[in-house]
């Protein structure tokens, strides 16, 4: 929550999720799909919008928007029609776009916390390009259009005004993104477009049910951008609310440069489109055999993932969720957890999510996961083992992680290479203990009266003394053995 309105207003937000399929042609014609092609190089008479040509449904696209819908737990309805928003703008040539609007592919469903309004399949626009005089791309002057993307089959995603802040927002688009990816039926690449995300916002006062005037903000393209641009409009609507005057229905684009949002044009409401049935395309009726081709090829989800990280394995809340989402590192923790019958799953996830995602961002590897590093999974799960058994130390396991980020290899070679068995002589350690309360008697007395953080840097002597190799619980308690006895 932001700004000091939080007290006075609520805020209400719903997103818009655009989300391009990766089939192989385009929604209404045979034209190839592309990223990164020559402009203009994947057209045809039908999405150019040339005088008598007919377009005719991708089956493809049907059958992913039907997996996405079921994913989401939606009613697919038994028949649902095409229709034609109206709209002039150089990104449409036939001044329409095919779509859907009173009666969508599904309805209904929920992702998490979140109900979903409606599913519904459409056609994307085409690509601007804006070139100033000079030649420079953004700058003044005329407007190039590329239309490979004109065509591109989109499902829209319109979820309910359920959520109440802005990071939630951002998660459970995150968790939205991450359903779909594992769908495998699109890359759901924001830095690409593949995966859009608007948002409706508004504020009512505290207590009250109706919903406040909304703006929308259009196509922001990373989640930390979503998150902030959400921010920015509440305080932006509370401002106006708190000086007496309206918020303005209307649309609306956040410069995550500048954090300033500027005004793009009136929210148009659906008269103003004047949809109508689309006459050159059947009726949408899914057979049962669509659906339950669709029901077979669901993987196992996100939530589904979490639930059974916690069920079955013993996981935290936390942590399970932050292996589910991220199925990339998800992944790499059940590779893990397959190579070791010796492991708990907990101890596997705790050396996944904390030690060598920190040792990841800590080595600057830039975006590359676990999956992308030298660390095998069957490295890290040897690495865990060996500290379990108490062949390595706590410490000294972090420096044979450090080792296996930087160069590979095996876990148990970098420990002999290094001298980093964990140290058994227990009179070694003993005499070490001695030493480090002789060293530091005032920490000694501390301890002694029931300063229990005292004992920090009395444990930091040995382990320095023994670089690691010692166990820090055994340290511990030999410590306080030898200053409750007095032998020290």
């Amino acid at each position: 929550m932001t700004g000091g309105w939080a007290e006075r207003y609520e805020p209400v937000i719903g997103l818009e999720i655009h989300v391009q399929l990766s089939t192989r042609t385009k929604m209404f014609c045979g034209c190839e799909l592309s990223f990164g092609d020559e402009p203009n190089v994947h057209t045809c008479p039908i999405c150019l919008a040339h005088p008598g040509t007919l377009p005719v449904t991708n089956e493809q696209a049907v059958r992913y928007a039907l997996q996405i819908a079921l994913a989401l737990g939606c009613e697919i309805a038994p028949r649902s029609i095409f229709h034609r928003k109206n709209y002039f703008y150089p990104d449409n040539p036939k001044a329409y776009q095919i779509s859907q609007y009173d009666i969508p592919l599904a309805t209904g469903g929920r992702l998490g916390d979140v109900r979903i309004h409606r599913v519904h399949l459409e056609e994307d626009a085409a690509k601007l390009v804006h070139v100033s005089q000079s030649g420079r791309i953004h700058g003044s002057g005329a407007s190039l259009v590329d239309f490979n993307r004109g065509g591109t089959p989109l499902v829209e995603i319109v979820s309910e005004p359920d959520l109440r802040d802005p990071a939630a927002a951002r998660e459970w688009s995150q968790l939205l993104r991450t359903t779909i990816k594992q769908l495998g039926v699109s890359d759901v690449n924001m830095e690409e477009g593949s995966l859009r995300v608007d948002a409706n916002v508004s504020l009512r006062p505290i207590g009250s049910d109706e919903l406040g005037t909304k703006a929308e903000l259009k196509n922001m393209n990373s989640f930390r951008f979503l998150e902030r641009g959400i921010a920015a409009e509440l305080d932006r609507q509370a401002a106006l609310l708190d000086a007496g005057e309206p918020v303005e229905q209307e649309t609306l684009h956040f410069d995550p440069r500048t954090g300033e949002l500027t005004p793009l044009r009136s929210k148009e409401y659906a008269h103003d489109y004047r949809y109508f049935p689309e006459p050159d395309l059947v009726p949408l009726a899914p057979t049962e055999a669509m659906l339950a081709e669709a029901r077979e090829a669901l993987p196992e989800l996100p939530a589904a993932r979490r639930d059974r990280y916690v069920d079955e394995l013993g996981l935290e809340h936390k942590q399970a969720t932050q292996l589910a989402f991220d199925a990339e590192l998800g992944a790499y923790f059940e590779a893990a957890v397959a190579a070791t019958e010796d492991v708990a799953p907990r101890v596997i996830a705790n050396w996944v999510t904390g030690e060598l995602v920190a040792r990841l961002r800590d080595a600057d590897t830039g975006d590359a996961g676990p999956a992308e590093s030298r660390v095998g999974p069957e490295a890290l799960a040897k690495l865990a083992g060996m500290v379990e058994a108490k062949q390595v130390s706590t410490g000294a396991g972090r420096r044979v992680l450090a080792t296996l980020v930087a160069e590979g290899g095996d876990p148990a070679d970098i420990v002999e290479r290094e001298g980093l068995g964990q140290l058994d002589d227990s009179g070694e350690l003993e005499a070490l203990v001695a030493r480090a309360i002789e060293s530091d008697p005032e920490a000694a007395a501390r301890v002694r009266d029931g300063n229990a953080k005292a004992i920090g840097p009395l444990v930091g002597f040995v382990m320095r003394e023994t670089k690691g190799r010692a166990d820090g619980g055994e340290v511990t308690r030999l410590i306080r053995e030898q200053l409750s006895s007095g032998s020290a």
